[in-house]
């Protein structure tokens, strides 16, 4: 099992990654709160990480701490909660607003998240409730990387777009939140926070 890494990020397209670790590139995907935290392309990161075995595939997961690795090992537990909800719920909320949505029993909350229906979000309330901890209790300590992002080659706002199309919205949806923002001068990763940001609090 690959727990952690520590190299170069040599390139960065979310949802997905590329690592530089001692000339051998590994490709990983990550939530959109792991990619906020990434420093500029070309400087050194360090990634908690978890490795899904299918038969078909290998496929390493990123995250900046110790808490958002912990939560997607959870969710993926759970009957339909896969990788990509997992990483779009990472990607829509912190670590401590899904325990606090989970003990307050807030489905509202939840359904905002793409791909998140209100079934899934009263599942989730129950099976997740014993497993994270109270709010305050699941504060995101851990092996951040320091550094503000940079913008990456290519279109913030297409690649903005293409990102949440990958988290799970449809692609008419992730334009209109796109357009909801003022992009001017951000790079995708922001418009992307932005954009998430502003459908939360719908």
């Amino acid at each position: 099992m690959i727990g952690r890494l520590r190299g170069l990020v040599a390139e960065k397209r979310p949802p997905h990654l590329l690592l530089d670790v001692g000339g051998v590139g590994y490709e990983l995907e990550a939530p959109m709160s792991t990619f906020y935290r990434l420093p500029p392309v070309g400087e050194e990161a360090v990634l908690l990480t978890h490795l899904v075995v299918r038969e078909d595939a290998h496929q390493l997961y990123g995250f900046a701490t110790a808490a958002e690795r912990d939560l997607f090992r959870d969710l993926i537990r759970i009957n339909g909660v896969g990788a990509k909800m997992a990483l779009a719920i990472l990607s829509g909320i912190s670590v401590e607003a899904f325990a606090r949505c989970v003990h307050d029993g807030d489905a509202a909350a939840l359904v905002r998240l793409p791909g998140i229906g209100r079934k899934t979000a009263e599942r989730l309330i129950v099976e997740m409730r014993d497993r994270v901890g109270r709010p305050g209790e699941a504060a995101e300590a851990g092996a951040a990387a320091t550094g503000v992002c940079a913008p990456v080659p290519g279109d913030p706002v297409a690649d903005a777009v293409s990102a949440l199309v990958a988290l799970g919205y449809r692609p008419a949806e992730a334009t209109r939140m796109v357009e909801a923002v003022d992009t001017k001068g951000l790079a995708s990763e922001e418009i992307i926070r932005r954009a998430l940001q502003a459908v939360l609090r719908r």
